[in-house]
């Protein structure tokens, strides 16, 4: 079974931190502090295939799930980010079951799937070394469905009933924008809308997990029952770091 799911069903809300440097530095400071998992941002983050593999190594030697957004959900990416060696994929807009049936075939070799098929030159199966990788391969997999318009709320129950959707994650910043309030993720409507996806998501039996837009917010989310929530980002650390030293010093020198 995947790790991080299985990490999910003890019931202890496990806190993430989004990855958005595309450095393996940054990731090391960040798996080394503590986190329970990382989130490896292909969607938004200028990465590549080496910076996403060199995140991943640099996480490999803490205690610390690596878990990888793909730019989509399409085939072509889930197969890179899978060969590579990350075992819990996050897929950004899922809108329909039949978008999150595909997605989950991708993720499968045959005949569970359509995953194109590679082993010895796949870092995933050590390069060969695993004999029983391309039967095996799909146990270890983790699928989640970003949640995070309009369509998906319409169409939650049926994308949570999917095989193989293991968890599902509300995005409120793009979900703010799908329901007409863009920038504006604590706005009631939008806050009804995580309420009511997380109450369907939970109705489903799977995991719920949540971007939260701030240090309170998290706070609620934990009490809310949310599985796995995103409690900052690399950039916010850094940025509102700077900012924060320098503006003491200043104040401190008069």
């Amino acid at each position: 079974m995947n790790r991080f799911i299985q990490a999910l069903s003890a019931g202890k809300p496990l806190l993430g931190l989004w990855q958005a440097l595309a450095t393996p530095y940054t990731a090391e400071i960040c798996a080394a502090a503590g986190f329970d998992w990382l989130l490896i941002d292909g969607e938004h983050a200028p990465n590549t295939a080496q910076t996403l593999l060199g995140q991943l190594q640099a996480c490999a030697p803490y205690p610390v799930e690596p878990i990888a957004r793909v730019p989509l959900g399409e085939p072509v990416a889930i197969k890179q980010y899978l060969d590579l060696g990350y075992s819990t994929l996050l897929v950004p807009m899922v809108d329909s079951a039949e978008q999150a049936r595909a997605i989950v075939s991708a993720t499968r070799f045959p005949p569970h799937g359509k995953r194109g098929v590679a082993s010895a030159t796949s870092r995933a199966s050590g390069f060969g070394a695993n004999k029983t990788y391309l039967a095996t391969a799909h146990e270890r997999v983790g699928v989640i469905a970003q949640i995070e318009s309009r369509a998906a709320l319409d169409a939650i129950d049926e994308i949570a009933a999917v095989e193989g959707i293991d968890a599902l994650f509300i995005g409120p910043a793009d979900l703010a924008g799908s329901l007409g309030h863009l920038g504006n993720a604590m706005h009631p409507e939008v806050q009804a809308a995580i309420d009511h996806a997380k109450a369907r998501i939970d109705a489903s039996g799977k995991p719920a997990g949540i971007f939260a837009v701030s240090r309170d917010d998290a706070r609620r989310r934990m009490a809310q029952g949310f599985g796995f929530i995103s409690i900052g980002t690399d950039i916010g650390l850094l940025a509102n770091g700077a900012a924060a030293l320098l503006q003491s010093v200043r104040e401190e020198g008069g």
